[in-house]
């Protein structure tokens, strides 16, 4: 059950993201964006020759930028406290490679929670989960400031 952010304690677990098919498509729009257009990310014949996963790789912080997204499948907005600002990542590692058409979803615990000046700052513990693979795609810890709210 969904429920709002300030609803939620230390260690529990938000309900998990649905699943995502990462395209190449998807993986050529991030090399365009960024300018990061390394042939293991946009060159699937090549892959096929010369990859060690033998298919194209997304992008790293493709994984991470797509995080705003699945948080927004997790929660439910509160009217009171409409504005919701990213505050950075912590601690962020890529584990395993998210090839071109793997699904992945986000799994998040809510780890920490930390009242500053202009709202609650909370601490995620994210992981980005690849279906059908035992390691996840990656590791961080994700923040996210609730502006207005107050801890009760």
């Amino acid at each position: 059950m969904l429920k709002k952010l300030t609803e939620l304690s230390v260690g529990e677990q938000l309900t998990k993201s649905d699943w995502l098919k990462i395209t190449q498509a998807d993986i050529d729009l991030f090399a365009q964006a960024t300018g990061d257009k390394q042939w293991i990310h946009v060159d699937p014949l090549r892959c096929v020759n010369e990859s060690p996963f033998k298919s194209t790789i997304a992008h790293g912080y493709l994984s991470v930028t797509l995080m705003p997204n699945a948080f927004y499948q997790m929660f439910v907005p509160d009217p009171a406290y409409p504005t919701i600002l990213n505050y950075g990542v912590d601690k962020i590692r890529f584990l395993e490679p998210v090839r071109v058409d793997d699904q992945i979803r986000f799994i998040s615990t809510l780890a920490k929670v930390e009242q500053k000046a202009s709202g609650l700052l909370f601490y995620f513990e994210t992981e980005v989960e690849i279906a059908h693979r035992a390691k996840p795609a990656m590791k961080g810890t994700f923040l996210m400031l609730l502006l207005g709210a107050q801890i009760k």
